[in-house]
């Protein structure tokens, strides 16, 4: 006997895709994802197994067994009545479960499913379960605008502060160079996440279950893994580079700088091309975007150990300022240095993605709806609020900004004429970017002196 219409399965997997398309890059929608995965993959295994057994099943005077798209009917006589269970598929749409449906075999065949379609006997189209659809639905569609928006400002305020550290020659120190690089790593980042985006859920094929991802899905997800990845290293970096400023008594920042380099791009390079090579030995299917498997680790592992570190290198740190800003006599005002303390708290905590360290090692079904605001649309605005403390609020910058600005007048840039300057005079900025340029040549307890001011600059 024919097959009845294929709709239901069809509906099922339009719908399974639209909520893949809109839970977007996070942990716990991959979890979800791939236990939808599972299910399309339970229904096409059961249906190769009920063809087969069509095939080699004798003649009855009864109906045969028969393969619906969802559920797999047995041979049975004329008169009778089969009760199945809704397919588990539905569990991922509907609250309801325990429900059944039922086919009679009449001397016509197999009857219609009762007590109606798959969609209205299984909960999918109970005014509750839709009501609760829409809200995820509305829930995850504010989830990735908020992070498309806040990835989208992160992209062009990094971009126009990777610009001034890298136009302007009297910004360039250490300090500056660790701070593009890590503006370097969110630029990356964030576009990682629009081309992810883009490779799963734009590109018109169901990658995320199909049992031989394309290429360029996999290349997709392995760059998205690694920019994140060198994304939190750089974090590192600067924990790093700040503790050993206050810790260091002396030390070759150019011998250093070359160790933060191969921290923050090698090392994730390395732990990348490990669980690449890993993936396709022994689990080489679907886009590799599931998480549910011992093989994550090798990502996961080394992305929370650099954050367990940098919170305690920020303990530290918080620690030395304490000392530091400790006033030497007990009768002074104690609110002055307190307030310093704490805007230096705040003003460390997005660099040193202190924020990270609140969901770091909690379960990954912890609390999904909060992690993925917190992950997704707190952390995608993480870039814009690094490149405006460090980079347009720094006091250096602006300096130098006010500088190159009063130059461009003088020179008739903007259309004024050029007036005469004496050559002793010079403009109120120029101490301060002299300042900047003096590093390479101070002595190392200077430079760390200074370095350090500049990065507490803002209180």
């Amino acid at each position: 006997m024919r097959a009845p219409s294929p709709s239901p399965a069809r509906r099922l997997c339009a719908l399974a895709a639209a909520l893949a398309c809109v839970l977007g890059p996070a942990g716990s929608r991959v979890a979800g994802l791939q236990q939808e995965c599972d299910y399309l993959q339970l229904i096409e295994v059961q249906q190769q197994q009920c063809l087969e057994e069509a095939q080699q099943e004798n003649e009855t005077a009864g109906c045969g067994q028969m393969w619906d798209n969802l559920t797999c009917w047995p041979a049975t006589p004329r008169g009778q009545v089969v009760v199945v269970a809704c397919p588990l598929i539905f569990k991922l749409f509907s609250p309801i479960q325990g429900r059944n449906v039922s086919r009679s075999c009449t001397d016509q065949g197999w009857t219609q499913l009762q007590p109606g379609p798959y969609p209205t006997a299984c909960g999918l189209d109970d005014a509750a379960a839709s009501v609760d659809e829409q809200q995820q639905t509305l829930f995850y569609n504010s989830v990735k605008t908020g992070y498309t928006i806040g990835y989208s400002l992160s992209l062009a305020t990094l971009l126009a502060a990777t610009a001034i550290l890298s136009l302007f020659r009297k910004l360039h120190c250490t300090r500056n160079y660790i701070h593009i690089h890590l503006f370097v790593s969110f630029m990356l980042r964030a576009a990682a996440v629009f081309i992810k985006d883009l490779a799963l859920f734009h590109s018109g094929e169901p990658d995320s279950c199909s049992q031989e991802g394309s290429v360029g899905c996999k290349a997709a997800v392995v760059f998205f893994q690694y920019c994140v990845m060198a994304n939190f290293f750089w974090l590192l970096v600067e924990g790093l580079y700040l503790h050993t400023l206050l810790a260091v008594s002396f030390f070759s920042e150019r011998k250093y700088f070359r160790g933060y380099i191969v921290i923050g791009w090698g090392v994730p390079g390395t732990f990348i091309i490990m669980w690449t090579a890993i993936r396709v030995h022994f689990e080489d299917y679907g886009c590799w975007d599931t998480i549910n498997s011992p093989l994550w680790w090798v990502i996961k592992a080394p992305i929370l150990t650099s954050i367990l570190v940098n919170f305690v290198l920020f303990i530290c740190i918080i620690r030395i300022l304490v000392q530091k800003l400790r006033p030497p006599d007990t009768g002074k005002n104690q609110s002055s240095p307190y307030s310093r303390l704490a805007k230096s708290t705040l003003l460390l905590i997005p660099l040193f993605g202190v924020h990270y360290i609140m969901f770091a090692f909690f379960p990954d079904n912890f609390k999904a709806e909060v992690k993925l605001v917190f992950e997704l649309v707190v952390g995608s605005f993480q870039g814009c609020v690094v490149a405006v403390l460090y980079c347009f609020l720094n006091g250096e910058v602006q300096a130098e900004l006010r500088r190159k600005w009063r130059r461009w007048r003088l020179q008739g840039v903007l259309g004024w004429s050029a007036k005469p300057q004496p050559p002793w005079s010079g403009s109120s900025g120029a101490t301060c970017s002299t300042q900047v340029s003096m590093l390479t040549r101070a002595s190392p307890s200077t430079r760390r002196s200074s370095s350090f001011q500049a990065e507490v600059s803002l209180v």
